[in-house]
């Protein structure tokens, strides 16, 4: 089993779902972050006053899948995230030791 993890637009956020549940996923978790990369942020004005914004709002989905999906997963990531600009964002794809379903006790790939 994978866990991946992908750094996106906010606005992207419907389309990656979209494609993602046609896919068959059945559950993400979803989660609002800030931070930046090769952006470093950049300035606005504010009543005047010039200042920089140097974490960008970002949005984090997390998912995990059986190793047989991570390809597929990843290139619907990456086609439904890609705006073709900077700050479009990263994937992540991290091994996962085991996973427990806390209602059945269900294990494994059983329990995703």
């Amino acid at each position: 089993m994978k866990k991946i993890e992908a750094i996106i637009k906010p606005f992207k956020l419907d389309d990656v779902k979209e494609k993602l549940t046609s896919l068959g996923i059945k559950g993400m978790t979803v989660v609002e972050v800030r931070g930046f990369g090769r952006q470093k942020g950049h300035t606005e004005i504010y009543r005047g006053a010039e200042y920089v914004v140097d974490f960008l709002p970002k949005i984090k989905i997390e998912i995990a899948v059986p190793d047989r999906q991570v390809p597929e997963i990843v290139a619907a990531l990456r086609e439904s995230a890609n705006t073709g600009k900077i700050g479009d964002g990263k994937i992540f794809v991290l091994p996962v030791e085991d996973c427990i379903r806390i209602r059945t006790g269900e294990t494994g790939e059983d329990a995703l």
